[in-house]
């Protein structure tokens, strides 16, 4: 078990097992359940940390960038198990549900953390269910991995209805609203497949949507938003130029400064 750093099954299931502290950026491509086994984990997520222990779970929903610190606690090593939703999954879980029993009025979290209550028995045998399988260094079949995707669903369903709104966020009334994404994310360097995946839409679902609720291409409104954002950062002293351009998203300053000076008529200065 020693050798082992990363032990990953269809990217589903995915053990990590370290002797060493270790710290990595992480992007959130699918919903997914991280439990820990031991040493420590620390989440940091917009400014905001969270500590896992030993036995605990936490929901990290996708479309997010987190920083993950993985700790080796007193002598423990760290070791983890994460189970990932992916999107043909829910697409097809959801079609199972009896539509009657749907709570429609389950409202997303603002927060794309969320750590489950402690000591649950569902959780526990869940996760320690498939410990045996990465100790041998033996993936599951494919039947199992949707079976733990199956249980995974429901430990999330039984902790809060509005769980709902975060796992079916590709069908009314959950989809995610455009803006409101686009508003907490503007400053991420993400694609346009990234972004329409994101909001649960493909490519040509999210073009024709936005154009419902915007004149400019999607394009042209994250660089409007972003000169937004660092104008006002600028005017109110809380950012050097150079701060604002790279914090805002804008990844070339002399392109931000020419076209800084063509919106607003003057060069960005402070």
């Amino acid at each position: 078990m020693e050798q082992l750093d990363v032990f990953d099954c269809s990217n589903v299931l995915i053990a990590s097992y370290f002797t060493d502290d270790r710290g990595c950026a992480h992007e959130n491509r699918e919903h997914t359940l991280i439990y820990l086994c031991s040493g420590e984990l620390e989440i940091e997520e917009r400014g905001k940390k969270t500590v896992l222990h030993p036995g605990e779970c936490a929901f990290m929903r996708r479309d997010n960038r987190m920083w993950l610190q993985k700790k080796v606690e007193d002598g423990k090593p760290y070791r983890s198990v994460v189970l990932k939703f992916s999107r043909p999954f829910l697409r097809e879980f959801y079609q199972t549900l009896n539509r009657q029993q749907i709570p429609t009025d389950s409202k997303r979290d603002k927060v794309s953390l969320r750590v489950l209550p402690g000591n649950r028995p569902d959780i526990r045998s869940l996760f320690e269910s498939i410990i045996p399988y990465f100790d041998a260094g033996e993936k599951p079949s494919e039947d199992v991995l949707r079976l733990k995707m199956t249980e995974g669903v429901y430990v999330l369903l039984n902790t809060d209805r509005n769980l709902y709104a975060s796992l079916f966020d590709f069908v009314e009334p959950w989809k995610i609203d455009i803006l409101d994404y686009l508003n907490n994310n503007y400053m991420c360097d993400l694609s346009m497949d990234e972004i329409a995946s994101y909001t649960g839409r493909s490519l040509a679902t999210f073009k024709r949507d936005f154009a419902k609720i915007s004149d400019l291409t999607p394009q042209k409104w994250i660089i409007r938003r972003r000169l937004e954002a660092a104008h006002d950062l600028i005017k109110s002293g809380r950012k050097k130029v150079t701060e604002a351009c790279f914090d805002v998203g804008f990844k070339n300053l002399s392109h931000f400064s020419k076209i800084y000076k063509e919106t607003y008529g003057v060069a960005p200065s402070w």
